[in-house]
């Protein structure tokens, strides 16, 4: 019979664990950076595709009222059941995807309401993940 000694530390040491955790941090870094942009993308692409059901609220709001909701009334009437919706046309108050309320301005700059999200930065202007996301935009593509 073949016989081998057993080694009294059979296990991994402390600088060589310590080398994997880093090579492992490294990684998730890299990974999180090249990440971030898409989920930075899909919160622009939540903004608009929500704002356009707003727009489409709105826009069934004035077929039966021949009229938009004024600033006081702001989109929180669109929230409510009435006479001519007993289920509200907007499920909540509208949160954009960095969880401000949407501005919602009647008349519009360019048109007869504008609905905007301020972006990341919650504050007008801005370039790209910061860039505001207005309405009249959405309808001009």
């Amino acid at each position: 019979m073949f016989y081998r000694p057993r080694r009294e530390n059979a296990g991994f040491t402390l600088l060589e664990i310590m080398i994997v955790i880093v090579i492992i941090g490294m990684l998730a870094g890299v990974v999180t950076l090249n990440v971030r942009h898409y989920l930075h993308r899909a919160k622009q692409n939540t903004a608009r595709q929500e704002i356009a059901t707003i727009c489409n609220a709105l826009e069934t709001f004035y077929s039966e009222f021949s009229k938009y909701p004024t600033n006081e009334e702001g989109l929180e009437l669109l929230t409510q059941p009435n006479e001519k919706f007993p289920e509200p046309l907007l499920n909540g108050k509208p949160i954009d995807p960095w969880g401000r309320p949407y501005q919602y301005n009647q008349p519009g700059r360019n048109g007869p309401y504008e609905v905007i999200c301020f972006g990341a930065d919650g504050r007008e202007g801005g370039s790209g993940i910061d860039a505001d996301i207005v309405s009249w935009e959405l309808k001009a593509k």
